[in-house]
């Protein structure tokens, strides 16, 4: 380090004395710190990033100086020709366009997957069909592509529905009902009775009551049918455990609407899993986070 510092130090002196007999001392003394700070930079600039105006007075300068000082400068005859070469191919080249088809927007992209999401039964001519109707210009050949692309297959399915798609269809016929308890804070236990049909999944509260006695279920049924009565068609079944709690004056009035009973089986509640997930859902996020105090306060917090 220390031999390194005074044989830079003893060729700086050697420059200044050089210079010093040329000219004044205050422009050889300027010129040595100049010399010096480009060294300094040349040890930690590897390759500087120059600008066009750089380039063309750094090249105009150096046709000024010798050729034996040229080697000095860190712009050397090869960095010109590179510069000459850049820009004689910016002159030639021709601006470059994407080859092929123009691409497809991401708006008509989302609307042929949703199309053949909802409508398993369409291949892609169908598909293409109805965007030629809805005024959305696209080939038959892209619509199979995006299929493709997204894992979906272009062709209609031949085979019968899915286990989910089945359930599905058939929700809208079924509605399940259950019992479930609420300890008050004076250990007086009340009784819920909530309807839910499959296919809304509108957890319906019926009615809150400390002896659910056949009177009050068999009116809670009344209650029901009236609410369902735009869709009382449309309902077959009706979903329940084997409680003892609904007599058979429930069935009676279910039955009355064309309604069929379908009992779950003892001691499997995931026969009525939409039911019961409904109740766990009320129970663990509402009512075990609260105290109740009687019938009216359980009746206001289930409504809200």
């Amino acid at each position: 380090m220390t031999l390194s510092f005074l044989y830079r130090a003893f060729c700086r002196v050697l420059q200044l004395i050089r210079l010093i007999c040329r000219s004044d001392t205050d422009p050889a003394v300027e010129v040595v710190m100049l010399r010096q700070e480009v060294a300094v930079l040349r040890r930690q600039v590897r390759r500087p990033a120059l600008d066009p105006a750089d380039r063309a007075v750094l090249v105009a300068l150096a046709r000024l100086l010798p050729r034996r000082h040229l080697g000095r400068f860190f712009v050397q005859p090869e960095t010109l020709l590179r510069w000459h070469r850049n820009l004689v191919t910016k002159r030639w080249t021709c601006p470059q366009h994407q080859p092929g088809r123009p691409a497809i927007a991401k708006g008509t992209t989302a609307l042929v997957l949703r199309l053949a999401k909802g409508n398993p039964t369409w291949g892609y001519r169908r598909i293409h069909g109805e965007l030629v109707i809805m005024g959305i210009v696209i080939a038959a050949s892209s619509v199979w592509a995006i299929l493709k692309r997204h894992g979906i297959e272009p062709s209609p399915r031949r085979s019968g529905p899915t286990w989910a798609e089945f359930l599905a269809a058939q929700a809208k016929g079924l509605v399940a009902c259950n019992f479930s308890h609420v300890d008050t804070v004076f250990l007086r236990r009340l009784y819920v009775l909530v309807f839910i049909p499959h296919d809304t999944r509108l957890v319906r509260i019926a009615g809150v009551t400390a002896k659910p006695v056949t009177e009050w279920v068999a009116q809670q049924a009344r209650h029901l049918s009236m609410n369902l009565a735009e869709q009382a068609s449309a309902l077959k079944f009706l979903i329940r455990d084997r409680d003892t709690k609904f007599t058979g004056s429930l069935d009676a009035v279910v039955v009355a609407d064309g309604i069929k009973i379908l009992k779950s089986p003892v001691r499997a509640p995931r026969a009525n899993a939409i039911c019961e997930r409904v109740i766990g859902t009320i129970r663990r996020e509402c009512l075990d986070r609260m105290l109740i105090l009687g019938c009216r306060h359980l009746e206001a917090v289930l409504a809200e």
